[in-house]
């Protein structure tokens, strides 16, 4: 069996490879991937698995909308730690999930139920997961706190949010920037990742922002955003390929 693993904690990725191996040491992983967009490109560049083990959330939004992108025809074992949500709709159409954190014998009940299925269950399965989706709303504005107000800043006035670890600034295109109390983990959660990417540790940048690409020495990309950023932008050598899906394919 060929295994697709879909999960941005590298902690669970490294769990769910140690209890596949132990259930079955024949089991071939194929490949581990974080994001919506990471996904996507994976899948469109790679033969189907046998099966897809995924996460529900993901660095750069929810995993249903991978579905948005890209026709899925492979059986999928969802994982979750907390979507009451979507675990009330596994169960109502009899597709399969693992509760984190995952119990070896639960996910060797999910593998035999999967192993069993015929191709008219497959397709059955896959046509439900359009109504497992809840609908998603990202934000369109954010409410920044400056000084003794609520400042309304509207998404696509934001070139790209950079933190140093201990501080995150919001820096629009119009060159005002503001300092803003949530991390970029947090942030990244709710916006459109048609419209914005984590491209490293420091930054999150708007696809409208992007002006140029320089491919570097190492492999590396260097960003030119549409006004100067702090410090050189690098999306690394491993997450060029995502960058690249994410500013041609990605915009719906």
């Amino acid at each position: 069996m060929k295994v697709l693993i879909v999960e941005d904690e590298t902690t669970a990725y490294e769990n769910i490879v140690d209890m596949l191996f132990e259930i079955d040491p024949l089991i071939e992983v194929l490949g581990n991937t974080e994001s919506v967009t990471q996904t996507v490109a994976w899948l469109q560049l790679n033969p189907a698995p046998d099966l897809i083990l995924m996460d529900i959330h993901l660095s750069d939004g929810s995993a249903f909308s991978i579905f948005d992108h890209i026709e899925i025809e492979t059986p999928i074992i969802f994982t979750t730690a907390y979507d009451e949500y979507a675990i009330d709709a596994f169960k109502v159409n009899s597709i399969d999930y693992l509760l984190k954190p995952i119990k070896i014998s639960n996910f060797k009940q999910a593998l035999n139920k999967f192993s069993k299925l015929t191709s008219v269950d497959v397709l059955q399965y896959l046509s439900q997961l359009t109504k497992l989706a809840p609908q998603v709303v990202y934000e369109d504005k954010i409410l920044l706190p400056f000084r003794d107000k609520l400042l309304p800043i509207d998404l696509h006035d934001v070139s790209f949010i950079y933190t140093t670890g201990k501080q995150t600034t919001l820096y629009l295109k119009n060159g005002d920037k503001y300092l803003y109390s949530k991390s970029l983990e947090q942030i990244i959660r709710t916006l459109n990742p048609a419209d914005f990417f984590r491209a490293n540790k420091q930054f999150i940048i708007s696809r409208e922002s992007v002006k140029n690409i320089t491919i570097w020495f190492d492999s590396r990309l260097l960003i030119t955003l549409d006004i100067e950023a702090p410090e050189r932008l690098y999306v690394s050598k491993n997450k060029a390929s995502e960058f690249r899906t994410w500013m041609v394919k990605c915009k719906q």
